[in-house]
């Protein structure tokens, strides 16, 4: 069953009860437009958000790290880490959020964990602290975990929360960076289509597994207003928000 969602000149397909969407004014925190959106569902990769956030303000993100072997060949998307290898926290970070690298999560994590902070207890702690109260995190990745979720509504008060930040900001809007060292250099080129389709995009973050579907995680600054769109379980995640960011 399709329901269609009209809005003007805005038709949205949201897939019964299988999809969900919010546009949120940063500043004000007012909804602009939403369906579906305190369904906690599956996140996927935009669980890499509260990841990021949390990373930068716990951790010295010039910190090096060496990449311990359990951090490697992680499942799903990767930045290809190798044992011994060393980056800091910030070009850790970039894989994590331009290239989606599950084993740039799982390192992050696994120096943090080393260092004496539970990062995933960081991570929930952070989410309750921006109001994200209907999410849970039990891994800093997103692969599928029955404790593992969020909302639409509770991702764009982490979104703009984070957009807020000018490292997290400098990161997600970055479209192409070369980090690394001699044969460890490494060049990401972000995954987010958004940055190039959409001329008022400023990040954040794409995201998918077979029970989350398609999640797309996005800011833009338009007409003086700073935004942040969800869509979470929508097949034309980069259309969608572009028509509802024309809306705005």
């Amino acid at each position: 069953i399709i329901i269609f969602v009209i809005m003007s000149d805005v038709t949205i397909n949201v897939f019964a009860d299988n999809g969900s969407y919010i546009v949120m004014d940063i500043d004000s925190g007012r909804i602009l437009y939403e369906e579906n959106s305190k369904v906690t569902r599956p996140i996927a990769s935009l669980t890499k958000i509260i990841t990021c956030i949390t990373a930068i303000e716990n951790l010295n993100i010039n910190s090096i790290v060496e990449i311990e072997s359990q951090w490697t060949g992680i499942e799903g998307s990767s930045i290809y880490l190798k044992e011994g290898e060393q980056l800091t926290i910030e070009e850790l970070l970039y894989g994590l959020m331009l290239r989606s690298g599950n084993d740039a999560a799982t390192a992050i994590c696994g120096y943090a964990n080393n260092v004496g902070k539970d990062f995933i207890a960081l991570m929930n702690k952070t989410a309750r602290k921006i109001g994200a109260f209907d999410s849970s995190f039990e891994n800093p990745h997103g692969l599928d975990s029955v404790k593992h979720f969020s909302t639409a509504y509770d991702l764009a008060l982490i979104s703009g929360y984070c957009m807020k930040n000018d490292i997290f900001s400098k990161i997600v809007s970055t479209k192409k960076i070369e980090v690394g060292k001699s044969e460890d250099k490494r060049i990401f080129v972000n995954k987010n289509k958004l940055l190039t389709l959409y001329p008022y995009a400023k990040g954040i973050k794409t995201g998918y597994t077979k029970k989350s579907g398609r999640c797309l995680a996005s800011a833009a600054e338009k007409n003086e207003m700073s935004l942040v769109c969800i869509v979470l379980n929508h097949g034309a995640t980069y259309e969608t928000t572009e028509k509802l960011f024309e809306k705005c």
